[in-house]
């Protein structure tokens, strides 16, 4: 058997033949030939004849063992009257504008979906930016220009990516758990254009969506989807009680201090007894709230409220959430405390949207673990000065991306 029939079996690359073979001090180059003669293609998909310059090229390719793996081929620059400039042919063996090989870059966009970019280039023997790259290539051919069809669920949510407050704006499918657009800011135009992407009848077949009530993704959603339910998003009204009953416990705590054996570790235990859930209760801080009962009962009452609250979601049957959720706020307004009062009106604002999460059983815990997800991607590229090749790593992990390495096809 011949040597370049050997590669030409080893390699298996689409339209051409492994004419020559050089070892050199950069590695292995193999020379290849187009199997027939055809017409040119351009990137953005016209077809023609005609040439407008040759030139030879290399891409690196799979190492093969130790040492590195380069291909080089003569490829044509065509003025193609769709781009109306002139750019370089496609080749069937890489992608446009790269300089490796597509099975080079689905090896890399593979390991990148599950380790730092670092390690990946250093496995590889290529440069980190080279992986940046190569990650954007791959997401930009491999994700599902299908992922907007079929939604009827969604969650919208934001995340720090930089210091200065700069966010991002998620939404992910609540049935796959998959991102399904990011935009790059945290404004009304840019969660604008995740509608203006989807177009008219993608829109009007969204049928609930989930947030957290921010000034900025509420009327956006009121306005663009007026057929969807909105449901307030469970943790951040949970959230907002737990806060009051901070400030209730900050505005007890000098009186409290005056308590024959306080202690520093009694305050903590204290100030845990109250944020946690009941759930999570030992009998020492049920104790702790028992003397609060009896000596500090507005601190115990705003506790009690918070609990009430939380059974909204865990023990209250959806059909009688609307009844229960306006005993609550009654029982709010008469406790007189004043914190209680602003969230009432809170409430009653979000009233029929915190229904709708009850009954539906939506919340943005899906959005949630996203964002914890984004933070890894984050870490493992110790940052991101490029929002381009962020929201790259974002789409290649959690955008449903499947990409099989070169040793499983």
């Amino acid at each position: 058997m011949r040597v370049t029939t050997a590669f030409n079996r080893i390699l298996a690359l689409p339209g051409a033949s492994v004419q020559s073979v050089a070892f050199t001090a950069d590695g292995l180059v193999l020379g290849l030939r187009r199997r027939r003669r055809r017409r040119l293609q351009c990137p953005c998909g016209i077809r023609t004849w005609a040439r407008y310059d040759t030139s030879r090229r290399r891409w690196r390719h799979l190492d093969f063992g130790a040492c590195k793996v380069f291909v080089e081929a003569e490829v044509h620059r065509i003025d193609c009257r769709g781009c109306g400039r002139v750019r370089t042919e496609q080749v069937a063996w890489a992608r446009p504008g790269a300089r490796h090989t597509a099975d080079f870059e689905d090896l890399a966009g593979w390991l990148a979906q599950r380790m730092d970019k670092t390690s990946v280039a250093r496995l590889l023997r290529c440069s980190w930016e080279a992986v940046d790259h190569i990650v954007t290539r791959v997401v930009a051919a491999h994700i599902d220009e299908s992922r907007l069809n079929n939604l009827y669920r969604i969650g919208v949510d934001e995340i720090s990516y930089k210091r200065g407050h700069r966010y991002l704006t998620i939404v992910a499918d609540h049935d796959t758990g998959h991102v399904v657009w990011v935009g790059k800011e945290r404004t009304k135009a840019s969660f604008e254009q995740f509608f203006d992407a989807l177009g008219p009848t993608r829109t009007a077949a969204i049928e609930a969506i989930s947030l957290d009530g921010s000034s900025i993704y509420l009327p956006v959603a009121r306005d663009r989807i007026p057929q969807a339910t909105i449901c307030l998003d469970p943790f951040h009204l949970i959230g907002w009680t737990t806060a009051v009953v901070d400030s209730v416990y900050q505005a007890e705590r000098p009186a409290l201090q005056l308590d024959r054996h306080a202690t520093l570790r009694q305050w903590r235990r204290t100030r845990y007894a109250l944020r946690a859930g009941a759930e999570h209760l030992n009998d020492t801080h049920r104790a702790i709230l028992n003397r609060l009962r009896r000596g500090r009962y507005r601190l115990w009452r705003a506790w009690e409220l918070k609990e009430q609250l939380r059974e909204l979601y865990r023990s209250v049957d959806p059909a009688n959430a609307r009844g229960y959720l306006k005993r609550w706020c009654t029982a709010a307004l008469r406790s007189r405390i004043p914190a209680f009062k602003n969230l009432v009106q809170r409430v009653r604002k979000h009233f029929d949207a915190i229904i709708a999460a009850v009954q539906l059983g939506l919340s943005n815990s899906r959005l949630e673990g996203i964002n914890a997800k984004i933070r890894l991607i984050q870490r493992r590229g110790y940052g991101h000065r490029n929002l381009d090749h962020l929201t790259a790593s974002i789409y290649l992990c959690l955008g449903g991306i499947t990409i099989n390495p070169p040793t499983e096809r």
